[in-house]
């Protein structure tokens, strides 16, 4: 077992990033929009096939802000005072041969990864969500036959925890936590009790 009793260094930009609810009202450049996603464009992926798509849209585009925003389920409505919102989507199967791709959720987890770090690296912050409709996003969106909505984004400044309802404002200032390494990293097999 890996033991956890001191710190282990990390880079900063891990350690810093932070999915924050409360947003500050202030606008996300296309500029920096598109550093999020040519970073995404950036991960590896199996055969290179680069399976991620992402739709987006700011806030200042009020209807496809609103188109994007439908999506997302009641209890992540504090996502309206986000800068921009971003659908992440996986492409089922390969180019190359037509064969469903097992492995398409786990490099679209690798671009959005590299997302995040980006944002972090811009001072920014991204809260993503499963809490969205698939079936809506689908239609809504036009997201066609062989692509499947996996997550959401919300992206900004940290804003005033203030400005949140009491149960998420709890959630806001409550110190973030992770699983002990031992937990979660087993070295030559399953040693989890």
């Amino acid at each position: 077992m890996i033991s956890t009793e001191k710190k282990i260094a990390i880079h900063n930009l891990i350690e810093e990033r932070w999915s924050p609810r409360a947003f500050e009202n202030k606008s996300v450049g296309e500029e920096q929009l598109k550093a999020l996603f040519e970073a995404a464009r950036w991960a590896p992926s199996a055969m290179n096939e680069q399976p991620w798509r992402f739709i987006y849209a700011v806030k200042e585009d009020k209807e496809n802000f609103d188109r994007l925003f439908s999506c997302l389920v009641e209890g992540n409505s504090w996502a309206e005072n986000a800068s921009a919102l971003f659908i992440s989507v996986a492409k089922k199967n390969y180019d190359y041969n037509g064969n469903p791709n097992s492995v398409a959720l786990h490099d679209l987890g690798l671009a959005t990864g590299n997302l995040l770090l980006q944002a972090t690296d811009l001072g920014l912050h991204v809260h993503l969500m499963g809490g969205f409709k698939a079936d809506k996003a689908r239609e809504v969106l036009g997201i066609p036959e062989g692509f499947e909505p996996v997550s959401m984004g919300a992206v900004g400044y940290a804003g005033d925890p203030e400005t949140l309802p009491e149960n998420l404002k709890a959630r806001e200032v409550a110190p973030r936590k992770r699983k002990p390494l031992n937990e979660i990293a087993f070295k030559g097999e399953w040693e989890q009790k």
